[in-house]
């Protein structure tokens, strides 16, 4: 057997085994990290009916100080405000992000600053890259030649994917001036068309792919 084909089907069966899940991260002060309530298990069904990955479609919550927090592999986080972390969330995410988890982080409009303010306590000697548009996130599973999809106009800004590094691993993506959320919510919710929406999914799944890959 050609020796590619084996690696491939090793790594869909691998996939297949596991249930994957996401959970959105409750954090103590700021912004709404409770919006977009539909997103996250539109996303989920979405990844399970286009791909070989094994889902649990179910939305877990969690504080960052909850003992069951660094169980999950796959972190999200999102709102519109002034995002405040506790000293004790910025110890849990530091060891969390540096045991093998990730987080993304998506910019749902207003938490720019707060999130770069509070990411710069959790590292101190990290700097977030600007990711290229010929990086292997925008073409693990989908190919996006343009890089991040663009959903929802915020200031007129491009749509740019940040990412944090522990060496070659990729621990973190923040996504700005996309809003991959809105896209994912039940279409009745921001009325965008279908191939918009799906861009986003797919960039999701995209995101998905890549950190269980990588």
């Amino acid at each position: 057997m050609n020796k590619i084909i084996y690696i491939i089907i090793l790594l869909l069966s691998i996939l297949k085994s596991q249930t994957f899940s996401i959970a959105r991260i409750h954090y103590s002060g700021g912004g709404d990290w409770y919006s977009n309530p539909s997103s996250l298990p539109n996303l989920l069904k979405y990844l399970e009916s286009k791909t070989p990955i094994s889902v649990n479609q179910n939305e877990y919550r969690v504080k960052l100080i909850d003992e069951n927090a660094n169980q999950f592999p796959f972190l999200y986080m999102t709102g519109h405000g002034n995002i405040r972390l506790t000293d004790e969330e910025i110890i849990a995410l530091r060891s969390i992000l540096l045991n093998n988890g990730f987080l993304h982080v998506d910019d749902n409009y207003g938490m720019d600053a707060s999130f770069r303010r509070e990411i710069k306590r959790v590292f101190p000697n990290k700097k977030m890259i600007l990711l290229p548009k010929d990086h292997p996130i925008f073409n693990s599973y989908y190919y996006f030649p343009n890089g991040l999809p663009k959903v929802h106009e915020h200031n007129g800004e491009p749509p740019q994917a940040f990412a944090l590094f522990e060496k070659d691993k990729m621990i973190l993506l923040y996504t700005y001036e996309s809003d991959l959320g809105d896209g994912w919510e039940d279409a009745s919710v921001h009325n965008d068309p279908w191939p918009i929406r799906e861009a986003a999914l797919q960039m999701g799944v995209n995101i998905i792919y890549y950190t269980l890959t990588q």
